[in-house]
């Protein structure tokens, strides 16, 4: 079980590098199983993920479980006085979440921009949500299945997420207009342009339908690129939700790493004023979101889906292409 969110992906099978591993060194990825609207990175938990080392103790790691969900409680409690919360706290109460997990927090680039803002990032872990809110908090672009998780779901749908049904391919535009809507109003959104998360030694491409809300907007783009490392700067996988993985299996797995840190590097924004469509935005942002590394290219299978002009968005700025994920 992994989040997604705007997007499809066809992927082909790809091999990707994995340190720690035998002499090959080397982890084969799966085709991807995905559909269209409904992509699935190839990232699986028994291919991709390795241990950083020696692990904490289980009464250790169960207090950080117990002191994760002490700190979302609060959360849920402060959730009823929506846009009274300075940002600043729940920057502070997004890092405290991370830390308490045994995770060390490490963000640097320039303070993302206040106003109608589409924060955009390369998608490796559950982790990556209270990371993104230390950077600026926003509303979360989230898959409409999330609404039945239990807790989560609830958690989700109050804190202001804005959903995408993945089984009517006409509401995308809906959902495209009311991203734009938000950005319109002075909010940032958290899209994951990948559509799913993948382990962090591999990646996928970013889906173009968001990028259109930040032109129908005039928003800028912020890309942040996410990466989680052992404390000898050596990339660790332990954070990735990714396949089939279970919730509780990746938090138990997280609290049980010794010296991981999650790394948020903010860079420079990109406003869409010359730029004519989502497609050279979306590339610009994936340049600089995705990792320097850039380990495995698994690329999506170009696929349009041709959408009738009573299912376009109305935007002021020109678009060059059929609104497609």
């Amino acid at each position: 079980m992994s989040t997604s969110s705007l997007g499809a992906v066809g992927v082909p099978t790809a091999v990707a590098p994995s340190a720690g591993t035998p002499a090959e060194g080397r982890t084969r990825h799966a085709a991807d199983a995905g559909t269209l609207w409904r992509p699935s990175a190839p990232c699986t938990p028994r291919t991709c993920i390795e241990g950083t080392g020696p692990a904490r103790a289980v009464p250790l790691a169960a207090l950080r479980i117990v002191a994760v969900l002490f700190l979302l409680a609060l959360g849920c409690a402060a959730i009823p006085l929506g846009g009274r919360i300075p940002a600043g706290l729940i920057r502070r109460w997004s890092r405290w979440v991370v830390r308490a997990a045994g995770v060390r927090v490490r963000i640097t680039g320039p303070a993302a921009p206040g106003g109608g803002l589409l924060l955009v990032a390369n998608h490796v872990s559950w982790l990556d949500i209270p990371l993104l809110a230390a950077v600026r908090p926003a509303r979360m672009l989230a898959k409409s299945e999330i609404r039945d998780w239990p807790v989560a779901g609830w958690l989700t749908a109050r804190s202001g997420a804005l959903f995408i049904d993945r089984d009517r391919i006409r509401a995308l535009p809906e959902t495209v207009a009311r991203i734009a809507g938000a950005l319109r109003a002075g909010e940032a959104v958290t899209v994951f342009p990948e559509g799913s998360t993948w382990c962090g030694r591999a990646q996928g491409s970013f889906r173009r339908a968001a990028f259109q809300a930040a032109l129908d907007a005039g928003a800028p783009v912020q890309p942040v690129r996410l990466s989680y490392r052992v404390t000898d700067g050596a990339a660790g996988t332990s954070a990735a939700f990714v396949g089939d993985d279970s919730l509780l299996a990746s938090v138990w797995r997280v609290t049980r790493a010794r010296a991981l840190v999650a790394e948020a590097e903010v860079r420079e924004p990109i406003v869409p004023g010359g730029r004519c469509d989502r497609r050279s935005l979306a590339e610009a942002a994936e340049a600089s979101a995705l990792p320097r590394e850039r380990p495995v290219r698994v690329p999506r299978q170009q696929r349009a889906v041709p959408v009738t002009a009573a299912d376009q968005p109305v935007s002021p700025t020109p678009s060059c292409e059929p609104l497609t994920a």
